[in-house]
């Protein structure tokens, strides 16, 4: 089986988060895309993040798709950083072919994650270009990093030994979670 992992605060979770799931299952063939909703993100304030809770089960309001399944995993697991999550899921799903799935913005701030090289050598990375990041990330420090782990995003790129990195590019929705948060602020 391949999953896609896409991690996140989900604060809010929203049609972006959806459209680079749908991405991620038709580009690169996954059975499933996890959302890992994170019970706090290590590199984000506390001040303004809604209750674990509250977006977990927001998170499974909103995606409807018989292939995208929300989690808050990482709360079960006790872990807050990527790679350890990804170690833990690794060990306790030995059978399953995991793809880290990441905006292209993060792909730009990757470098400022715990172990960050490390990820992209213990699973294939699938970036989805974002409105506004997209150039950005092409030339990021991770990108040239792993210039040589480039892959097609095909129906193979699951079982690329890492490191593997693809771009699944397609038509962008601009919808983002800061945009949504100061959209909200801004109406109350």
């Amino acid at each position: 089986m391949r999953v896609g992992l896409l991690g996140g605060s989900f604060n809010p979770a929203h049609q972006g988060h959806i459209h680079a799931s749908e991405q991620a299952l038709k580009q690169l063939r996954l059975d499933y895309v996890w959302w890992l909703v994170s019970p706090q993100n290590p590199l984000k304030a506390t001040r303004g993040m809604v209750s674990f809770a509250k977006r977990l089960e927001a998170a499974r309001g909103l995606s409807r798709h018989p292939r995208i399944v929300v989690t808050g995993i990482e709360k079960t697991l006790g872990t807050r950083f990527t790679i350890d999550t990804l170690r833990a899921l690794r060990r306790r799903f030995p059978g399953i072919r995991f793809v880290w799935l990441m905006g292209s913005d993060n792909l730009v701030e990757v470098p400022r994650w715990r172990n960050w090289q490390a990820i992209f050598c213990l699973v294939p990375v699938a970036v989805v270009a974002r409105t506004g990041s997209a150039l950005d990330s092409r030339v990021s420090k991770a990108a040239t990093r792993f210039k040589a782990a480039f892959r097609p995003a095909d129906s193979s790129f699951a079982e690329a030994k890492p490191p593997a990195l693809t771009i699944l590019d397609a038509k962008r929705d601009p919808t983002s979670a800061t945009g949504l948060r100061a959209a909200s602020t801004s109406r109350s």
